[in-house]
């Protein structure tokens, strides 16, 4: 280990920072897993909060049952009310990093709501800049929730077309998942998975119980139930080489995903 800090070390005074060699040898480096034990949940915004109570309290109630086995980092998606002022904002021509910033304002909402109906179990929201407490939250109640936008803001890589941000909730809360060192990423939804076609208005299309990331490109299914980034993403981590996805406005889904049962579909790296 001392021999390689050195070559490091070295390789990092003389060299580009995109040197094959440095490179390399910052690869070799060992990884430091800040919390493995815990579990990132994505809350969408569209299919779980907008939906108000009916879907809202069960898993309210089904998010504070499990913590004392379960350290969670909860996220929470925009949803419609992004789609509304993404549209507003796109047709004044504005860039993609406003339309970052303005939806994450919506996301910090859905976080908010999620916070105080969680409040009676100790469990509170905190914003970015809150994410250095996460450990002390996790080690007090076990839970703490989070706004699952990245926070890119007016430095949002645009994508290739459009002002849409590319990298949102779903990136975003898979992000904390692989830089923390998470054992699990769950994205809660209204869906019990991945299918070949839109099952909401295609009754018979097939379910996908568990599918690779070159799968689902080359099926042309990469954008179908999370954002497209989110595969480069996975394809790429070290920590979180898989994701799953359920559905939460089925009772009991979520509590059977933190047990480790196979709920849903899972997206694996490879």
């Amino acid at each position: 280990m001392t021999s390689t800090t050195a070559e490091l070390e070295a390789l990092l005074m003389q060299r580009s920072l995109t040197d094959a060699q440095l490179l390399a040898a910052a690869d070799a480096a060992a990884d430091f897993r800040i919390l493995p034990n815990a579990t990132v949940l994505k809350i969408g915004g569209q299919s779980v909060i907008d939906r108000g109570r009916a879907a809202v309290y069960p898993l309210v109630d089904e998010i504070a049952a499990p913590r004392k086995e379960h350290k969670l980092l909860i996220g929470t998606g925009a949803g419609p009310r992004a789609r509304h002022i993404y549209s507003i904002a796109a047709g004044l021509n504005l860039p993609a990093g406003l339309l970052s910033q303005l939806g994450g304002s919506v996301a910090d909402q859905n976080a908010a709501m999620l916070g105080q109906l969680l409040a009676k179990h100790g469990i509170s929201a905190v914003d970015g800049a809150g994410l250095s407490s996460v450990p002390l939250f996790l080690a007090e109640v076990n839970a703490v929730v989070f706004s699952g936008m990245p926070p890119y803001k007016l430095w949002m890589r645009p994508a290739a077309e459009g002002v849409i941000p590319p990298y949102r909730t779903d990136a975003g809360c898979f992000l904390v998942a692989e830089q923390f060192g998470c054992k699990a990423m769950i994205y809660v939804k209204d869906e019990n998975g991945l299918y070949t076609g839109n099952p909401k208005t295609s009754k018979n299309t097939p379910f996908i119980p568990k599918i690779s990331v070159d799968e689902m490109k080359a099926k042309g299914l990469q954008d179908s139930i999370l954002e497209f980034p989110v595969l480069d993403l996975l394809k790429t981590a070290r920590h979180v080489r898989e994701v799953q996805v359920i559905n939460g406005l089925v009772p009991g889904n979520l509590t059977r995903a933190l047990a480790g049962e196979h709920v849903g579909t899972i997206i694996t790296a490879c």
